[in-house]
Order: structure tokens, then sequence, then C-alpha cells
């Protein structure tokens, strides 16, 4: 800090010195309790004489940025080294301003580069104690506290406070509730916002200040009262000049004014950007007070150290008696004189789970154990709220004997620090939308249940809970009805557990349950069963009706696995199971399903290196035209011939493929090869003729949308959108999604047939037939196969046979491999047959060799075949 623009006489010699302690000659202000409290308080203090340069300080001042005792040269340049190259101009700025008689007091915030290299916040705060008759400055006196915790709290609130929705609300009840009056006014100056505050400090009432005046007419009101007084409070020659003329000048950026009942307002103006202007009105009464106060030595120690903000107590050791400052009553709520003045009065205020912490370190410091006291609880304030505090102090006198005789020290308001870290943890472990624990919380939780299970030789139950049909859900009624719908499956998974139970949302409509203290695995199935009962019963999300089931994965500790990991493979790989067994089940994991989960790793893995290396193939199973046994169309089947496994069953690579995402590599390659054929075909075979393709509901659910359209690539090869039919099953017709039902409408208008394959054994009605404009269905086999004349699945099939003509369908009839069954089909008007009775899938080169021969001598082909 730069010395003062003061005139010293010609003998004075001015120094800039930090000596390691306090002037040894300074006995008194050594064994002051004030000072002595703040050495107890871990705040650093100076003392600076601007007559003689001579400055002093504490040796908490070294120890905040990790010096030891003498370790620094503590001169002037030293001190300047230390502060960070931004701070240096606002810090000199400041207190080169109360030099010189333009505000009361400094204070800033700045950082010192810590002996680790490392910058700490620090609070400076300095006042002028003396000044000479002619008003030139002779001594500073001030405090340095570490608030870089305090720091970096309000730098996770901003973050925190920026994620939040309700950003206008929420600053309406900070201005409501602010200790400081608030103006806000528009580029013309005139007042447009207001809190209470401000009305209590003016003095005036709300309905002149909701009328909007401007400034100048509100500064008129206040003169014609007699508001404005005539004492040295102004912060500048600016403000004295505005408040002394008439009042109504252009206001300075930052004055002090009295008010008609003698209190003490420090009044600060921002401007805006939009030419508007924030005025806000602090009450400083106390601090003029306190200033008006610093008579004796003892005084200015205390004042120093209210200068942190902090509420002072002052404890008679022997009889509990305590002094309370009035800062620290106002913190609380209280005024003087409401409570009673005694130590055992603080502890009845003080939260009861913290109490038994807050006496045994107090015991302790009083013992002479700790050479500070410092705790964190909750005190009762007069409204009834809990506020969070700092409280520290130290014993500063014993008797002959060691007993502490006098305590003092003082209270921090730690509440915002202790909210905001309340609402750093909150997020950090619960679900916003249940409230459940979520994935970090349940992985903490399930490492101490399995430390307390290893412990007493009890197991635990791992449950992972997936909601069937849950997407159809929000895609059908929106995401708010499916938040409902969590929210209330959270709340009946919750309703089937115990309370040492836990319930966990893991992301989407996925849950996790621990099911702890548990004696026996077979225990287990009776709370499986309530809660697969309990999803599975109607869900009213407002006016609509849902119902939905769940599958249930469970693996068991440490019978199952003896890790966390282990235990979260296990409980997936038991969903996995349950979900591809039909859902709405549960599964336990078994060590079959290990392999089978490493089998279908495996086999995902082999998939990959099949397709790079074509070991893929098509084959294709003729479509005859039963009334005259002409073949122009044909089904495409995939066929993988692995080089060490040999032929893989499209049954078991086809599911694995839809789970890992490679369905729509493989469908695309499909697609492909029958475009190919089909163009060929039209050449050798017949000019109409058509090409049948599966395609996943996984495909339809998830496009690719940087493929090229099926229809474009047709047309690249000079063919229309009639040279392919689609298969899709039934199950796909349910899904609720927009872009599933857009790709179906859309392959319609491209002229692509739709094929329904397997019609009759899952959910088809006449309401999808016409909604998704069908071309063609594909009676099961299982109805094909005990076909026999009189029978109940001649009945069906000729009733789906006559449904279909009726809706302009055609029909193909599957797994024919009967002559009766061809004929039986023939008669009742089936438009195509497919099935071993005519060809098993062959290659390209065969089917073209069979076509010829079904048409010419069909019953004679069959027996060849």
């Amino acid at each position: 800090m730069k010395h003062p623009a003061v005139n010293p006489t010609p003998s004075t010699v001015v120094k800039s010195t930090m000596p390691s302690a306090v002037d040894p000659q300074s006995t008194e202000e050594d064994n002051n309790p004030w000072r002595l409290a703040l050495l107890g308080s871990g705040a650093g203090f100076w003392d600076w004489n601007l007559v003689t340069g001579q400055q002093t300080h504490s040796p908490q001042w070294e120890h905040l940025i990790g010096y030891a005792g003498d370790e620094l040269k503590l001169d002037y340049p030293t001190f300047v080294a230390l502060i960070h190259p931004d701070d240096i101009d606002h810090l000199e700025a400041q207190a080169n301003a109360c030099q010189r008689g333009q505000a009361p007091y400094f204070a800033v915030d700045m950082r010192l580069r810590c002996k680790d290299g490392s910058w700490k916040w620090i609070a400076t705060r300095g006042m002028m104690v003396a000044r000479s008759a002619d008003g030139q400055p002779l001594r500073m006196m001030g405090t340095h506290t570490d608030i870089s915790q305090s720091k970096a709290t309000e730098q996770e609130l901003a973050r925190l406070n920026a994620e939040l929705h309700e950003k206008s609300s929420m600053l309406q009840t900070t201005l409501d509730n602010i200790s400081q009056g608030i103006f806000l006014l528009d580029a013309n100056k005139r007042i447009v916002g207001f809190n209470p505050r401000v009305c209590e400090l003016l003095e005036v009432p709300p309905e002149l200040l909701m009328t909007r005046p401007t400034l100048t007419q509100f500064s008129a009101f206040q003169l014609n009262r007699g508001d404005f007084g005539e004492r040295e409070l102004f912060v500048s020659e600016n403000a004295r000049a505005y408040v002394r003329s008439d009042g109504l000048g252009e206001p300075p950026a930052h004055y002090v004014r009295e008010t008609r009942q003698g209190r003490m307002l420090e009044v600060k103006s921002k401007v805006l950007e939009d030419g508007g202007m924030v005025r806000t009105f602090a009450d400083v009464t106390d601090y003029f007070r306190a200033k008006q106060a610093l008579q004796t030595n003892e005084e200015r120690w205390r004042l120093a150290l209210e200068s942190t903000g902090d509420g002072l107590w002052d404890l008679t050791v022997p009889t509990g008696e305590e002094y309370l400052s009035p800062g620290l009553l106002r913190m609380y709520g209280f005024e003087e004189g409401d409570l009673r003045a005694s130590l055992a009065d603080r502890d009845r205020h003080t939260h009861p789970d913290d109490l038994e912490r807050v006496r045994r370190d107090r015991q302790a410091h009083l013992d002479g154990l700790t050479a500070t006291y410092s705790n964190e609880h909750r005190v009762l304030c007069k409204d009834g709220s809990w506020k969070w505090v700092l409280s520290r102090g130290m014993v500063i006198s014993r008797d002959a004997q060691g007993r502490a005789l006098r305590m003092i020290g003082t209270h921090t308001d730690i509440s915002e620090r202790k909210a905001a870290e309340a609402t750093i943890w909150q997020q950090a472990h619960f679900d916003t939308l249940t409230g459940l624990p979520n994935r970090r919380l349940m992985r903490e939780r399930l490492a101490q249940e399995m430390k307390q299970c290893r412990r007493d030789g009890l197991k635990l139950a791992l449950l992972f809970i997936d909601l069937d049909r849950f997407k159809e859900v929000n895609d059908t009624l929106g995401h708010d009805r499916g938040d409902l719908l969590l929210t209330e499956a959270a709340q009946r998974i919750s309703h089937c557990l115990r309370e040492v139970d836990t319930v966990a949302r893991m992301g989407g409509d996925e849950f996790m349950v621990i099911v702890t203290e548990l004696p026996q695995v077979a225990d287990l199935e009776a709370v499986l069963h309530k809660l697969l009962g309990s999803l599975g019963g109607v869900f009213q999300l407002g006016l609509d009706q849902v119902f939905i089931s769940a599958s249930i994965g469970v693996t068991v500790y440490p019978d199952d696995a003896l890790e966390i990991e282990g235990l979260l493979k296990n409980a997936d790989q038991a969903l996995y199971v349950a979900k591809a067994a039909g859902r709405n089940r549960f599964s336990f994991f078994t060590p079959a399903l290990q392999e089978a989960a490493q089998w279908r790793a495996q086999l995902t893995r082999d998939m990959r290196l099949a397709l790079v290396e074509q070991q893929f193939r098509v084959v294709y199973q003729p479509i005859v035209t039963l009334a005259t046994g002409v073949i122009h169309k044909a089904e495409a089947l995939l066929r993988w011939q692995h080089p060490t496994r040999g032929l893989i069953n499209p049954g078991e690579f086809i599911p694995v493929a839809e789970s890992s995402g490679l369905i729509g590599a493989l469908g695309e390659w499909v697609f492909q090869q029958a475009a190919d054929q089909v163009q060929a075909w039209r050449t050798q075979l017949h000019p109409h003729f058509q090409i049948s393709i599966n395609k996943s509901p996984v495909q339809f659910e998830n496009p690719d949308p940087q493929a090229t359209p099926w229809i474009e690539q047709l047309r690249a090869r000079g063919l229309g959108g009639d040279s392919i039919v689609v298969e899709i099953t039934e199950g796909l017709l349910l899904s609720t999604s927009a872009g599933v039902t857009e790709q179906l409408l859309a392959m319609g208008d491209d002229g692509i047939q739709v094929s329904l394959d397997d019609f009759g054994t899952g959910y088809s009605s006449l309401a999808y037939l016409q909604k998704f404009h069908i071309d063609v269905i594909k009676i099961d086999q299982s109805f094909v196969r005990q076909l026999a004349p009189q029978s109940t699945n001649l009945a069906l099939c000729q009733g789906i046979i006559a449904m279909a003509h009726a809706l302009g369908i055609q029909v193909v009839a599957e797994g024919i491999e009967t002559e009766q069954q061809r004929a039986l089909l023939a008669a009742a008007g089936c438009d195509f047959g497919q099935g071993y009775f005519f060809s098993r899938p062959v290659s390209a080169a065969e089917f073209e060799q069979i076509c010829g021969q079904i048409h010419v001598h069909p019953p004679t082909v069959n027996a060849a075949l």
C-alpha cells in the first residue's frame, strides 16, 4: 500500500517495515484481550503508524500463506511481491482513498501467493483510527482473513445458480430478504423497482415508490422533509456538493448520508448498459457508532475484530456468564435483553445433534488440549429457524493452576456455504425426478451393505428392474406422462420393500434394488412376485390409464460374485434373459448365464469380422403361385458360414446382431444383395419378379440417417419399388414411434410392398392392417403344419384368406410340406405357398434351375427334392 499524501515535518523519518511481531515495548497491546481474541479467530491483524511509517502485524499473517514466523523479510516490497498482479492496483486505490478521507474504511479481497506457489484468497479490512487536528492521517488498523473456502463456495454456487430454471422467483426472494435496500432506475432515472428493505431504510411508504417517481422528484420529496444532514459523512466532494446544495443534482456513485432518525446509510450506484441504474442503501450506522467508540485500547481491538462481520462473545468461564455483541444477537434475530447472557442459555440454542460435539471441542480447549477452539454447528434463531455458524475462540487468561478464566471468540454465519454444500451433495447423489438415490449413491450403499454382510454372515440380493413398454408410453402420451409413470413406479417399488432396503433410479426406466439382510435366497421370491404384481397394475396418468409390466434380473452376494462390478454384470445378464423370455418375469443369475453372455460377446466380435471377410451369404426360397405353379417371387434369407463353428442358425446370431447394433449393417448388406439379384432375375426369369426381405424392428426404430434410401438405390439400378417386398413382424405394428409409422407409409408411397410375417401369432387386428396399408400377409406355419380336411386350422386359414381378400390383401401360406396342405390351401383360394414341399432355401444358381422344374412338374420336383 502506498503512503498517504501527508506532509510530515522535516525531522520525520518515514519507514515501511513489517517486524515479525508486535513491538515488544507495546506490553499493553500484547495483553489486550480483543487482540488475543483476534489471534484466536485465525485472522491476521496489522497496525500502521502513518507518521513514522512503522508497521506491525501478528504471526498469523505469515501462517495464512504457509510461512513460519520470521521466515519472510517483512518489508513493503516483500509484501507487494506476494500480491496477485491483478489485485495490486485495486488494493492501493482503496487504501489511499481511505487515507485521504474519501472513504471511511476500505475492504478488499485479494490473492496472496503461498509458500508452495499456490494462491490463497485473503480478505483485508482496514480503517483510519487516528487523525491529527488538521485532518492528516496518523494511524490505520485492520485484519487479514483467509476466505479461500468461501470464494470456492461462491464459485460453485454461481455454477449451480446458472442451471436453475426459476431464476426470476429466486432473485425476487433474494431482493425481498436482502439486508440492503435496492432501487432499480430506468434510463430516465425513474424508479421502476424496489425492495421492502429500502422503504424501511429511507422511511418512505411503498405507495410513494409505486408511483414510479423520477430520482429528482424523490430527492425533492426528501429535501422537503429535511432528510439531508450537514455532517461530514460523504465519500467524495461531488457527493458533498450534491447533498449540500439542493439535493437535486446528478447523484454520485458512492456516498454516505444520514436519515432523519440519525441512521447512517452507505449509498452506491451502478450504471447499467441500457442506461438504467441500480442503487443500493446499506445501514452502516453500527460502523459509525463503532468508530466514535474507539476510545480505549481494548475497544479498538474489539472493533477491529467486529470489522470482519462476525458476532463476538466473551465468556467468564468460572461463572458461565457471557457477553454477546449486538452483531451476534442480530445474527439470530434477537435484540439486547432477549437472551440470558450465559453459556447454559447459549447451549440451549444449539442444535441437539451438534451439542455434544460443541461441548467436547470446547472442553478440550478449556483443558488446554487444543491451541484454539473451532466448531461448526447450528444455532436456533428467534424465528425458529436454524442457522449454521463457525464458532472460533481461545482462552485468554488462566489462574495459577492453569484453569481457564476467560475465553473470547466469534461466530461467523456459514449458512450459505452449508446450503451450497448440501445442494451440491443432493444433486450429486439423488435423482431429481423421483427423489431416489442415483447410480453414484447406489454404488456407495452397495459397498456398505456388502461390508455389513461380510461382518454378519448374511446375504444380499441385487435386482435390476426394467419397465417393459415404457417407451411406448413416452412416445404415445408424451414425456410428461412418462415422468408421472416413472415417479409412480418408483413409489410402488419402494412400497414393496422394507425400510432397510434401497431403491435407486439408474436412468431412463431402469431401477436397481438392494435387498439386504437376506437369510435365505428362497425368501426373495415373494418380494419378486410382489414387485411384478405391483408394477403390472393400472397406472392412472391424468385421464389416461396405462398398463405396463417389468422384467427383473437378480443376483446374490456372496453366492454369485464378491465384487461390485461382478454383481452389476450378473444382474444385467439375468435381466437380459428375463426380457428375452417374454418380459413380465424375473430371472436369477446362473453360471450358465455367464457362459451365454461370454458366448454373445464372442459372437459379436466374430460377426464384425464376418462382415469384413464376407462370411455371410444370401439364399432364396421360392414363393409359388398356388393356382399355376409359377414362380416369380422369392424370400431372401441370411446365412452365416462361420470358419470354425460351421453354419450358425439365424435364430442365434440375429438377436445378437440386434442387441449389438450390427443389424443395421447386416440388413443393408442383405438388401443390396437382393437388389442386385432381382435386377438380374427380372431379365432372366420374369419381368415382374419380386424378392421379399426381412427387416428387423430394430432397423425401423434406429435407422441410419447416413444410409441412402432404398428407393433411391433401386432406381439407380433401373428398378421400381415393386421389385422389393419388405417383411415385418406383427410386433412392429404396436410401435407408437412416429418414425416407424412414417417409414411404413413412405414405403407404400415408393411402391415398396409390405408383407406381414407370421400372421395370427401376434397382436394383429383389422385396424393395423388398414392403418399401415399391408399388401401381403403370411399365414404362420403353425396353422399349416396340422392342416387337414374339416380341421380347425383349415377353418382358420379359410377365414384369414377370406378376410385378406376382402381387404385387397394377398396371402402367402408358409411351411407347406405336403401335397394335401398345398391342395387344401389352393382350394381355399390362397394366393401363394412357400415351404419344403416346393424347395428349401437355395443359392441363386440352384433357384434358377428350380423355377422351371416346379412350373412344369411340381409333384415330380418335390419328390426329387
